[in-house]
């Protein structure tokens, strides 16, 4: 067996000692990006090796999974995930996440302590090296903040399916208490608790910084079934939702190499044009911070429509202009 497959197959027996309900053919062929017979073959391999592995019939197919984890030996970490690891915490602390770094320095610390030391030995003269020859570039921008009380309290409703309580004080307006059937956390540039009003039904943000009390309090108050917090995080260009709208931006020659290399949305299409520009089509929400990020492009980008984009466009020059126009006087 090459040692690419050798790989593939103490990957997947990772990935099934790590899953309570298994892991189908469907999931294998997704994962690997191979044709059903190959991750049939694959499967068959893990079993060969790990007789303890288990299926699980389950409609509509069945399932593969192995109890009782796997080896020390065998479930020992690279070199490159324990990097990747320090840095993810390094970059929620520059961030200004003390709370989320602590817990991924306490998987770090977990997970050092299970591997033999030989092998940390071993693996530790490497470790170090990466850690001081790669950092974090910190962007401006606002610092995200998330109180362990307070997150502990949204994570109890949320699993509880419990209302949140909560005050929440937004600029120039009285603070108001509130009650809503929490649906999760976007973290971000800001953080935000995604929430269903109990009366309507309608999803709302509100962002974790202007929230105080925050207590999960008695009965239910489950989320819209059909909710999905990652579909309704893909639908803005950023964290504000408001109306769904097509959008498409021409980005000049001089930018178009960029653009074409930028994640602009999940729902992107970039297509080439006779002049050696770019145009960018997206459906999404969040038209203001989607103004906001077009600034960063100077005179490399045109927008074609929406027509609301446009007039937040003009909207954010003139305030800018009045701004500037207030400090010279």
């Amino acid at each position: 067996m090459r040692h690419s497959k050798a790989a593939d197959v103490l990957e997947l027996a990772r990935r099934m000692a790590a899953s309570a309900e298994g892991v189908s053919i469907a999931e294998i062929m997704a994962d690997y990006d191979m044709q059903r017979r190959t991750a049939e073959r694959l499967r068959d391999a893990v079993v060969a090796l790990f007789p303890q592995t288990e299926e699980v019939s389950e409609w509509p197919g069945k399932r593969w999974r192995i109890r009782g984890g796997l080896s020390a030996f065998e479930q020992a970490p690279t070199t490159e995930e324990l990097v990747e690891l320090t840095k993810a915490v390094q970059l929620l602390r520059a961030q200004g996440e003390p709370v989320r770094a602590a817990a991924l320095e306490g998987l770090e610390r977990k997970l050092k302590t299970a591997i033999r030391s030989t092998t940390l030995n071993r693996l530790a003269p490497d470790l170090e090296a990466l850690v001081r020859a790669e950092t974090i570039a910190v962007q401006a921008g606002p610092r995200p903040t998330a109180d362990e009380s307070q997150l502990a309290q949204i994570r109890q409703a949320v699993l509880a399916g419990q209302p949140l309580g909560f005050i929440y004080s937004r600029p120039g307006a009285e603070p108001r208490r509130r009650s809503v059937a929490p649906c999760g956390v976007m973290f971000g540039r800001a953080n935000y608790l995604v929430a269903a009003d109990r009366e309507s039904g309608r999803i709302q943000t509100f962002r974790l910084d202007r929230m105080s009390a925050v207590k999960a309090e008695e009965g239910t108050a489950a989320p819209p079934v059909d909710f999905d917090l990652q579909v309704f995080a893909s639908q803005s260009f950023g964290i504000y939702q408001d109306e769904i709208e097509d959008v498409v931006l021409q980005i000049t020659s001089e930018g178009a190499d960029e653009a074409r290399a930028w994640r602009w949305h999940p729902t992107q299409t970039v297509e080439d044009q006779d002049d050696g520009s770019v145009i960018v089509r997206f459906r999404a929400s969040g038209m203001r911070e989607l103004a906001w990020h077009l600034f960063t492009w100077g005179e490399q980008v045109r927008i074609i429509q929406p027509t609301r984009l446009k007039a937040v466009m003009a909207g954010e020059l003139d305030a800018a202009g009045r701004a500037l126009k207030a400090v010279e006087a």
